[in-house]
């Protein structure tokens, strides 16, 4: 330990610093007592000895002093931690020595950027406060926000002015330091955008600089740390001139927005706590989730998910729990959120809300308790992507559930575990309603191999559907009796045949008239499917051979519904949806009894 970490801790205490992340009460003469903040509980087992300067868990055994409770509960190193008990703890921190004049300048520009940014948002706040800010003011409360929450997240204004944040600055900074914060533009910048015009100065230098933010609501955009590093404005104007809805700050020394989680500052230690992050996408859904007492809650800020938030999520938990925006949009950044955190090992479950409702409006109208059982609803990872291949490529073609699978290996094939994949796999099998043990099998191995595609080459034709296709080209009148049949049962039940590969072209052979049947099939690969059937047709079909044919038909489509419904059972009783549990196992009853009736009527095996 440094002779400066040594100092620290003498004079730092624990209690004090400690308190700052839980709270505590006392319980003796030198003993404070709290709820671990490194496991759930509800009973404190949390000591802090005030005289020895440690604390101590009796639920998960942790144990340590000032230093080791910072750098765990900040997932920071020992250098760092002792810098943080320092800053709280009013301790002036030793000059830093840097290896070369570069690198001095750096943290130089650094520090007055960050003052800026502070000064920045105070202002922002004042300006919230004064009358230019009333119209401001009104849009905040008709989202929810009252004073103490407008407060807590440091929302502002920046009013109708070119130059008033730069006017309130100009002492702080140089012009070239005062360019580099972000917070300023100039006139070339301004005239490239379309919304501006200006005059160059006549010896082509840089013209004079221009609040970037104007008649906007002011978000700050906080680092872990909570220092503010960046903004995001809300426009109030509309029409064409009101410019793009939300705008940021543009990366500076301080801000690049794929490194950078919104309330990570203030949600970390609840994360923690739940063992839990919830990823939402804009700022508005974080905030009012937050202020409602969702206080685990972070957004990427309306940005693709990157690598680095990856990494920073991951020093505070392994747990996701993703609720972005129900439509195109918010579906696709979700996908892209899933495929980066399953790489990583993470656990996610997928929050799915009512009528469409993003979070924000969700939590305001429906209430915490609506949302918190939204939560608990959340969905596997596994089960939002079926879900979703499903709904991409409806229908019961073979061709329909390779692309499924297609769609899902990718995301199967980012799973570091074997026996993770493998039952991926199963569940998409069941759940897509995969017959075919070849395409089972198939899918099994892809997803283990960690492929990314399948290829599945041309199943041969099943005996019902040599049967059918060639009853559907009958023309003589002694077996058009089979062809109606046929006909018929396509044209009534067509959810019988959708899974048999020439569904296709048995739809098209029923339908037509007295055309050619190789000239009705348009599909090249259907025709050629038919083909093969009418070049080794040495008879037509009767019509017991049709009947048997289609009752072959319908009981494979009521076992494909009673393996869906054993599937969908499992998946109620795993939500605990007694009420869906009971629809679901009428409907399976129905079908048993269906299927034991037609049992019943297949002939005797001779």
């Amino acid at each position: 330990m440094t002779d400066f970490a040594q100092t620290v801790k003498q004079q730092a205490d624990i209690v004090k610093v400690i308190e700052q992340y839980i709270r505590l009460r006392k319980a003796g003469a030198t003993n404070y007592a709290g709820l671990c903040p490194f496991h759930k509980e509800k009973s404190p087992s949390f000591s802090v000895h005030a005289v020895r300067q440690f604390y101590h868990c009796f639920g998960c055994g942790v144990s340590g002093d000032v230093f080791s409770f910072v750098g765990k509960i900040e997932n920071v190193s020992f250098p760092e931690a002792v810098r943080i008990v320092a800053l709280k703890s009013g301790i002036p921190l030793p000059k830093k020595e840097y290896s070369s004049p570069e690198e001095a300048a750096e943290a130089r520009m650094r520090r007055k950027l960050l003052d800026l940014h502070e000064a920045a948002a105070a202002w922002f706040e004042e300006q919230l406060r004064g009358p230019e800010g009333a119209v401001a003011r009104e849009y905040l409360a008709g989202r929810g926000l009252n004073a103490d929450g407008i407060k807590l997240f440091r929302i502002g204004y920046s009013p109708d002015s070119f130059n008033g944040l730069r006017d309130r600055l100009s002492g702080m900074a140089d012009a070239e330091t005062l360019r580099a914060s972000g917070l300023f533009t100039d006139a070339e910048t301004l005239r490239a955008s379309g919304l501006f015009s200006s005059k160059e100065q006549g010896d082509g230098t840089m013209g004079p600089l221009y609040d970037r933010f104007r008649r906007r609501v002011m978000f700050p955009i906080c680092s872990e740390s909570g220092k503010v590093i960046a903004f995001t404005a809300r426009t109030l104007e509309t029409g064409e001139k009101a410019g793009p809805k939300y705008i940021n700050s543009p990366e500076t020394p301080l801000y690049s927005k794929g490194q950078v989680l919104f309330n990570l500052d203030k949600a970390r230690t609840s994360i923690r706590q739940h063992e839990y992050a919830l990823l939402v996408e804009g700022q508005m859904d974080c905030i009012s989730l937050f202020l409602r007492g969702i206080q685990n809650v972070i957004a990427t800020s309306g940005t693709a998910f990157t690598e680095h938030q990856v990494a920073l999520l991951r020093r505070h938990t392994s747990n996701v729990a993703v609720n972005f925006d129900p439509d195109t949009a918010g579906a696709n950044a979700a996908e892209k959120s899933i495929a980066l955190l399953t790489a990583e090992g993470f656990t996610i479950k997928i929050i799915t809300l009512e009528d469409g409702l993003d979070p924000d409006r969700y939590i305001r109208e429906r209430g915490l308790e609506a949302y918190t059982k939204a939560i608990r609803g959340a969905r596997r990872q596994a089960d939002y992507l079926i879900e979703r291949a499903r709904q991409m490529f409806p229908g019961a073609s073979a061709e329909q559930k390779v692309k499924a699978m297609n769609y899902l290996l990718p995301h199967i094939r980012r799973i570091p575990e074997k026996l993770s994949r493998d039952q991926f796999a199963h569940d998409a099998a069941q759940k897509l309603g995969i017959d075919s043990a070849v395409l089972r099998e198939e899918l099994r191995q892809a997803a283990l191999k960690r492929r990314d595609h399948v290829e599945v080459k041309s199943s041969p034709l099943t005996e019902v559907e040599r049967i059918l296709l060639r009853a559907l080209c009958v023309d003589d009148p002694e077996h058009v009796e089979a062809r109606r049949m046929a006909a018929e049962a396509l044209a009534q039940q067509p959810a019988w045949f959708e899974s048999l590969g020439a569904f296709p072209a048995l739809q098209a052979l029923a339908a037509r008239r007295a055309a050619d049947p190789m000239e009705v099939v348009e599909d090249p690969a259907q025709r050629a499917l038919l083909a093969e059937v009418l070049l080794h047709e040495t008879r037509s079909p009767g019509e017991e051979e049709v009947a048997g044919a289609l009752q072959q038909a319908q009981e494979r489509a009521l076992e494909k519904r009673q393996r869906e419904l054993r599937a969908l059972i499992s998946e109620a009783e795993r939500r605990g949806d007694f009420a869906e549990l009971a629809i679901l196992t009428q409907q399976k009853l129905e079908i048993d009894k269906a299927l034991r009736q037609l049992h019943d009527r297949r002939p005797p095996e001779s």
